[in-house]
């Protein structure tokens, strides 16, 4: 079985090698977006072959026109002396064919953070029943991933299977018109259907998962020197 898999991305690597070498707008956005894109290009004159990067950031701006590039919070050192349009590192302008990836990327992480920073806290004031997790036997949050290792083992299978059922989805991404970080998950109901409302979502999302980034890795920083619970100093 692994041997076909490995025949078949072979010949698929091969066959792409012979393929047009310009790229398509649908490697740097979704379908929604690449049409935008594909009609600035059907009118551009045949003789004028743009990269598809620079249709893209004409059409659609920085980023792709993702959230999170408004600012205009104060940052003293940039350019503009704001956070508008940061990227110090140039990852909009050197790879813009892996800017879904990197907002995927981002908004997991930043969910990621999210879960961990409540769960990092709520055990500082209730645990769930078992002697092994009472307070008396683990007076700090932060031993428990030494004082617990099969329900560390558990959490990441656990973890592992979720995130692998996102593979698809992941390799796809260009292919549909599926937002970065888009999985229709939506229980409750809670994502509104105006296109302006689902921008404050996505960016409120975005900001909190940012703040919770720093917070997680300030928490874990503070118990772990500290050797304090809550609020880790």
């Amino acid at each position: 079985m692994i041997k076909a898999c490995v025949t078949i991305l072979a010949v698929a690597s091969t066959a792409a090698a012979f393929a047009p070498t310009r790229i398509s707008p649908r490697s740097f956005v979704g379908k929604l977006a690449a049409a935008e894109v594909e009609a600035v290009v059907a009118e551009a004159p045949a003789e004028v072959e743009a990269p598809v990067e620079e249709v893209v950031k004409k059409v659609l701006g920085f980023c792709n026109g993702y959230v999170g590039g408004e600012g205009p919070e104060p940052m003293p050192g940039t350019p503009t002396g704001t956070s508008v349009n940061f990227d110090p590192a140039g990852f909009a302008e050197r790879s813009p064919e892996w800017l879904p990836w990197y907002r995927e990327a981002e908004l997991k992480h930043g969910r990621a953070a999210m879960l961990a920073t409540l769960g990092f806290v709520a055990p500082e004031f209730i645990r769930v029943p078992g002697e092994q997790f009472s307070f008396e036997s683990i007076p700090n949050v932060i031993d428990a991933h030494d004082a617990c290792p099969e329900q560390m083992i558990q959490i990441m299978g656990w973890i592992s299977i979720i995130e692998a059922c996102t593979f698809a989805a992941l390799a796809n991404m260009n292919n549909f018109d599926r937002e970065p970080g888009d999985f229709s998950f939506d229980p409750l109901g809670l994502f509104p259907k105006d296109p302006e409302k689902q921008k404050e979502y996505r960016l409120a999302e975005l900001k909190n998962g940012r703040l919770a980034m720093i917070a997680i890795g300030g928490m874990v920083t503070g118990a772990a020197i500290s050797g304090r619970g809550f609020p880790y100093f």
